[in-house]
Order: structure tokens, then sequence, then C-alpha cells
């Protein structure tokens, strides 16, 4: 089963938001903040472009890898979001896909997040 990443489209205007608001920023629609009438959640794009990265080296002892890489998206659908890049050499400007992937694990907690791919 494929998992997703939702945004929450204003019934007003259309506007897609992420992460949630409760005031649509194109049309200042304010009952956003009510479920029913306000918006409709609709699955984010995976595709987009990298805005800008970073290298973490100093994780808590807790993780189980020796580093992560992460970036922030800019998605075909104008949204931006942050994730685990899985690139080797990540370059600003790069095309990426993403999938929403567990990225830790704690116990018997899995955490899911969305990992970005080169394109």
């Amino acid at each position: 089963m494929e998992m997703n990443i939702f945004g929450y489209k204003c019934k007003k205007c259309g506007t897609v938001h992420y992460p949630f608001r409760t005031i649509c920023k194109k049309c200042g629609h304010t009952i956003f903040a009510d479920k029913a009438e306000g918006y409709e959640l609709v699955p984010l794009s995976k595709k987009g472009k990298l805005l800008t990265w970073t290298r973490l080296r100093s994780l808590p002892g807790d993780f189980e890898v020796p580093e992560l890489l992460l970036g922030i998206v800019q998605l075909d659908d104008g949204n931006r979001v942050t994730g685990q890049l899985d690139i080797a050499s990540p370059k600003t400007g790069m095309k990426v896909d993403g999938e929403v992937r567990i990225v830790r694990r704690d116990g018997y907690n899995e955490y899911k997040g969305m990992v970005f791919e080169s394109a």
C-alpha cells in the first residue's frame, strides 16, 4: 500500500496548505479550522526540487545510523517539505522523487516520513 503525506485544500479558493493553517494564506478564509466546512485532505506531490540540504553527523546514541542527510524540497505542487535524503551527493536544485518510509524505530514504535532520492 502506497503511503502519502497530506495537505489541506481550502474549499473556498482551492489553495493547498502544508502544514495545516487555521487561515488560508491566499483568500483569508477563516472557517479553515472547521474540518467539515473549511478544507479537504489531498495527497501532496512526491516530486520536486531540492532547495537546500544538510548533513547531520552528531546524532543521539539511539539512532541506528552514523549520519543523516536532510533536505527542504519544493514540491511540484508548490508546497515545501523537509525530508531525509537517500542521495550520495546531493546538489541544490536537483530533481528528486520522494516516498513515505519508516525513517526511525524506537522499540515497537515506527516513525514514518518523506525520503527523497534522485529523480
